[in-house]
């Protein structure tokens, strides 16, 4: 300990020639938060951390899969984490060191560990395969097994069972008391950090102190001076770990995320299912309730549970950080059912048949793409209004965004903002095949409560191309208007956005930016391949702007997709730095320094704002994403809800879909004839039905209404744009 430290009252250096007293509690400095939190007094903290800080081990049986079913594991039970390991001879386990302190429980003598600490040669340590955070997982206990009990992670589920009903008890009340010494708070828990010098500090005491000193007022004045920028300082330093604290938890729901993915496979449906309602409903025993989430465990083993035993509980994603729907979004999750998606596309009814580039190269170089008539096996089985939503399949990030400007860290809402612009452009790798083209009035809609948006989308022009969309999600809205200008040239395509998107938080912040120019490449010889690049702009209302550059791919690159940037506020000053991949993840590192670390290597001052999500184990040709294999999905009931217009409805798009090709041609062939005739119905004086133009502006915004007539199925003003086209019908849509 340093002879010299500084005073708990101000930063008066006090010499000591017998050092500090160690035993001396450090005095206490409150600070003020949003919420107050109950009031515990230091014995009962201590109670309760002496009965949940106890290490409590045995074996219980773990249900690995239907080939081997029940395995006997053994686990442990240690500050605030439950691991687990394999066991292959019970009587040669190495379950404990000699030195350690642990209640066991079930058939596990102190006999039995004799023997094992007793044999000879060298002990092989067992190997952890599963660890459970308690502070972020639930269990509860079986209503039909009284010696099973489940423990709910977000990516799996683990089936416990004990040999006797009191050991399951013993377990059961080791895993409440054990969570009891985590803060009884949402883990979202936002502190509103006030300015120090908003805050009220007496300084008296140590005014009064210094005067029976015999100190003169200016140095007492000068003291009160250090005390107070020492405090400032301490203020500033608690706000950076609160950001710090916050950024983790966001990482560790991303992690969840992702392996949630890549599990996916093997998974029986109905086995394992994330949903909205939380646990409050169940009131199943007494330890039915106990919530949070995460699992390092790298295998996926579940079992089917009947539905008595099978409870509804929270996705991590929701518990950490999406927020109530704000006022101004006027979304709600009453009488929300889950809805169970999809997660491959249906098998092609048909062999596919291969087309020649050749025939159409001559007489479509330098042409516009949008108006080249394709065959259908160039399409992919979405259309342009659907591929805008896959834009927004990061959406959690821009909840993590208004979550983060409601805590006051506007720096921390411009980054968020950057990844989710960013991580629109992670599902085009690989996807080589070209969107339908939607026909003019041709909307879209996609109503996901188990992401908190719903989204609209129509085609507004037929010549130029212009798509408008509209997007409502919890606590902002997100709009903006396409035009792609697309050219062939022979070797390579090159499209070029036209338009602005915006951003509104409920708070009145904004955010507009614009995409960036994509090029695909080798579209006669080699491989394909698609690369963005230029520079997005990122522009703010209030604080901070964000400059993006997508650098383009060379031919000799060796770490293609790179992203960089910075953050800066308003008066120049930068503020963090970005760097990243658009397919893969963004970082951040606070200020200005520019990391020369690659990014696939562990970024030790970085700071993750987002990773892509890895593709689903059914990959077909399209190379779509889970994501966008659920757009086009006419799940139970929704077919009577949509509008005749609804991209799901269009025929040539569901044949190829259901890979029947042929179809697909004959429709898309008849509609492209039809899609002919719109810029004569445009030229009459046709509107969108949905959007209109901004003034002056070539701008669209959303006009209302849309789910208002979807709730009431009043679509009598929507034309069938999908079935026979006649002059008839041409002169009643003009």
């Amino acid at each position: 300990m340093r002879a010299k430290e500084l005073h708990p009252l101000c930063c008066i250096t006090l010499e000591s020639p017998h050092g500090i007293d160690c035993n001396k509690p450090p005095p206490v400095t409150n600070l003020t938060r949003s919420r107050s939190l109950p009031a515990t007094s230091l014995s009962d903290r201590r109670k309760v951390t002496s009965v949940g800080s106890e290490s409590v081990a045995g074996i219980l049986h773990k249900w690995t899969n239907f080939g081997k079913g029940w395995r006997s594991r053994w686990f442990l039970l240690r500050n605030g984490v439950l691991s687990y390991s394999k066991i292959r001879r019970p009587e040669n386990l190495n379950l404990l060191s000699p030195s350690e302190d642990v209640r066991l429980i079930g058939d596990i003598s102190a006999g039995r560990l004799s023997r094992m600490d007793s044999c000879s040669g060298r002990r092989k340590q067992q190997k952890t395969v599963g660890i459970v955070h308690l502070k972020v997982s639930s269990f509860r206990e079986s209503k039909s097994d009284d010696k099973k009990f489940y423990i709910f992670t977000a990516t799996k589920t683990l089936h416990l069972r004990t040999d006797s009903i009191s050991d399951r008890a013993a377990w059961l009340h080791a895993l409440a008391s054990t969570k009891c010494i985590f803060p009884l708070r949402s883990l979202n828990g936002d502190f509103s950090f006030t300015s120090p010098k908003d805050l009220s500090i007496s300084t008296e005491r140590l005014k009064k102190r210094l005067h029976e000193e015999g100190m003169n007022e200016n140095l007492v004045k000068e003291c009160e001076q250090i005390m107070l920028s020492e405090f400032s300082e301490m203020h500033e330093q608690i706000k950076l770990l609160h950001e710090e604290r916050t950024n983790l938890f966001d990482a560790l729901r991303q992690l969840e995320a992702a392996n949630l993915e890549a599990g996916a496979s093997g998974i029986d449906d109905n086995g394992y299912q994330l949903t909205k309602h939380g646990f409050s409903s169940l009131g199943r025993g007494k330890y039915s309730e106990c919530s949070t989430t995460a699992s390092s465990d790298g295998k996926q083993e579940f079992e089917d549970v009947s539905e008595e035993d099978e409870p509804s509980f929270h996705d991590t994603k929701e518990y950490f950080s999406e927020p109530s729907v704000g006022s101004g979004s006027n979304l709600s999750n009453s009488g929300y059912t889950d809805i169970k998606r999809r997660t491959k596309l249906p098998d092609p009814a048909e062999k596919e048949k291969g087309v020649s580039l050749w025939s159409m190269i001559k007489d479509n170089v330098g042409k516009d793409l949008t108006r080249v008539c394709l065959p259908v096996y160039f399409n992919e089985p979405i259309s342009s209004l659907q591929k805008c939503f896959e834009d927004l399949e990061y959406s959690y990030l821009l909840d993590r965004a208004y979550e983060h400007g409601k805590s006051g860290s506007g720096l921390l809402r411009a980054l968020n903002v950057a990844a989710f612009a960013v991580s629109g452009y992670a599902s085009t790798e690989g996807r080589h095949c070209k969107p339908f083209n939607p026909l003019l009035g041709e909307t879209y809609e996609a109503d996901f409560p188990e992401k908190g948006i719903r989204f609209f989308s129509e085609k507004v022009s037929h010549h130029p191309t212009v798509i408008a969309c509209h997007c409502e999600g919890k606590g902002w809205k997100f709009w903006g208007d396409t035009n792609l200008k697309s050219k062939f040239w022979g070797r390579s395509i090159q499209v070029e956005p036209v338009g602005v998107l915006t951003l509104e938080f409920d708070d009145g912040e904004v955010f507009q930016w614009s995409k960036v120019t994509s090029t695909i490449y080798n579209i006669i010889l080699g491989k394909l391949y698609c690369d963005h690049h230029g520079v997005m702009q990122i522009r703010g209302n209030r604080q901070y702007s964000c400059t993006l550059k997508f650098k383009e791919q060379s031919i000799l690159e060796r770490n293609p997709h790179q992203v960089n940037g910075f953050v800066e506020d308003a008066s120049g000053k930068k503020a963090a730095t970005v760097f990243g991949k658009w397919d893969d993840s963004l970082y951040y590192v606070a200020g200005d320094g520019v990391s020369k670390t690659k990014v696939s290597d562990p970024v030790s001052n970085a700071s993750l704002l987002w990773r892509r999500t890895k593709p689903p184990p059914n990959v077909t040709r399209y190379n779509l994403t889970s994501f966008a294999i659920t757009m086009n999905e006419l799940t139970p009931g929704l077919e009577e809800m949509l509008p005749p217009t609804d991209s799901r409805l269009r025929p040539d798009q569901r044949h190829l879909e259901n890979g029947e090709y042929e179809k697909a041609n004959l429709e898309k062939q008849r509609l492209e004839r039809r899609q002919r005739m719109s810029r004569q119905l445009q030229e009459s004086g046709w509107r969108p039905r949905w959007f209109e133009k901004q003034g002056e502006s070539e701008t669209f915004k959303y006009t209302g209404g849309y789910w208002e007539a979807r709730g009431h199925r009043t679509w009598d003003d929507c034309p069938d744009i999908f079935g026979e086209f006649t002059e008839e019908k041409l002169a009643d849509s003009a």
